[in-house]
């Protein structure tokens, strides 16, 4: 059995980590706090725009279709990929979930050769696997990560789109954590580009009216303005939902070490208090044995 000396070093030990998991646990909920925050105010805007996107769309029953090249659907021959990740770790398998359905994607295009395969990683994590991986990040975006930029979002965007409109890309896939509430964070894989709005057409209840536009100079021009921004502003949301989530998880991860301290601190204790009896007790015993020699 170990000393009361080492018995009690442990305590210590443990105590000190606790402190450190229990402060860590408060600083990531407060940043989720302020995450959820900044998605609550942002949020009216990007459903606003989707409501008028929406509704163009689904006027054009008896309208002659305008199209966007964002939703043209070609033969895949060069595809982009965007993964967001975290810059740190304690975050339970936040990082090791977008990793694993990266290389999961990456198996499922190797044919395309590595050379057709665009990797923009959002976060040091994810960069790092993307190397182990044998990719070549197009360029560096932990700071994105850490403090999510609309301004510095858009110009990934807009490249994104350049590439797609161009025919350098013919397809853009994001992997991100949608975030639900504290307790749940959701790992996602989508396609940004080409857009699909076949969902949207579907859901048409021909008894609910919508709003009916006068547009100047005419719906194509205008979509042409709209579409981009509502890409530009879900690329935006893609990364608000991870950021939130990596908090999230880094909180509840905290919150389960500081739980598990206080398991082990109560294991210790029962320990340290039975081998503190034992001492005593066998200090007695040299005592009495003492006392009849």
């Amino acid at each position: 059995m170990a000393s009361l000396r080492e018995i009690k070093s442990k305590i210590d030990s443990v105590k000190s980590t606790q402190q450190i998991t229990s402060a860590m646990q408060m600083v990531a909920t407060v940043k989720m706090q302020k995450a959820q925050r900044i998605i609550a105010r942002f949020f009216p805007y990007q459903e606003k725009i989707s409501e008028l996107l929406n509704n163009f769309l689904k006027s054009e029953e008896d309208e002659e279709k305008a199209t966007s090249i964002y939703e043209e659907k070609r033969e895949v021959k060069r595809v982009a990929i965007v993964a967001f990740s975290s810059n740190m770790s304690l975050c339970g398998s936040f990082n090791a979930n977008v990793a694993k359905q990266l290389t999961e994607t990456l198996k499922q295009h190797e044919h395309l050769g590595k050379e057709n395969i665009l990797l923009y990683p959002i976060g040091k994590k994810i960069a790092q696997t993307a190397k182990k991986l044998g990719y070549a990040p197009k360029a560096k975006y932990d700071e994105l990560a850490n403090n999510p930029n609309y301004e510095e979002a858009i110009k990934i965007t807009d490249e994104l789109m350049s590439l797609f409109s161009k025919g350098d890309i013919d397809k853009v896939i994001v992997i991100y954590h949608h975030f639900k509430s504290k307790g749940l964070q959701v790992l996602t894989q989508t396609n940004m580009l080409p857009l699909s709005f076949d969902k949207v057409k579907k859901k048409e209840n021909k008894q609910e009216t919508y709003i009916k536009y006068i547009v100047e100079p005419d719906k194509k021009t205008l979509l042409e303005e709209l579409i981009p921004k509502v890409i530009r502003i879900q690329f935006y949301t893609y990364l608000l939902q991870s950021h939130t989530s990596e908090h999230a998880a880094r909180s509840l991860a905290m919150q389960g070490a500081t739980d598990n301290a206080d398991d082990l601190l109560e294991e210790l204790s029962l320990v340290y208090n039975k081998s503190r009896q034992q001492s005593i007790t066998n200090e007695l015993l040299d005592i009495i044995g003492a006392t009849f020699k």
